[in-house]
């Protein structure tokens, strides 16, 4: 990894490998990482977004914490508050079907669902929400990523592979 890149940002759909890399990259270079599903959702049923300030104030309480790390996630809105104190960008451009794969291959993620059984009611949902990824309209869209990507004036690479070691290789 380039010496500049020790704030990365890791943008891409659900189970594009953000969270794998991420935490590759934290472990290999002694990044913090900061997984921004933890921020982005209040903790209601079903599900809804903070409030962009609220997630805004958490994110500055990390790089005020932090001044190397790794932030992930699929939202483009909170990324772009992020972005000027980033070094780098990685766009996890996979294939809509690698995401679908990598979806139902899923380790159970305690962070986000209270078991394994509640992470698999949510499968089919999840599975619908990947499969719209270009064709929805929002912050998590493959729309607005690319949008992020041709802003972003640092350091970018778009990784289209669902493999990390081969996609580690900046040159």
């Amino acid at each position: 990894m380039p010496p500049e890149a020790s704030r990365l940002l890791l943008v891409g759909n659900s189970s594009s490998g953000k969270s794998t890399l991420a935490s590759a990259l934290a472990q290999s270079q002694g990044l913090a990482h900061l997984d921004l599903d933890t921020l982005a959702w209040q903790p209601t049923t079903p599900p809804e977004r903070r409030p962009l300030e609220q997630s805004r104030t958490d994110i500055d309480r990390f790089l005020s914490a932090n001044n190397r790390w790794v932030i992930e996630g699929c939202y483009a809105d909170l990324l772009q508050l992020v972005a000027p104190a980033s070094t780098g960008l990685l766009f996890l451009d996979l294939p809509i079907s690698a995401c679908l794969d990598n979806a139902r291959k899923r380790p159970w993620e305690p962070h986000k669902y209270a078991t394994p059984e509640a992470q698999e009611a949510n499968l089919a949902m999840l599975l619908d929400w990947i499969a719209a990824y270009a064709e929805r309209d929002d912050v998590c869209s493959r729309t607005a990523h690319q949008v992020l990507y041709d802003g972003y004036a640092g350091f970018k690479r778009r990784i289209t592979r669902n493999t990390v070691a081969e996609d580690l290789e900046w040159q």
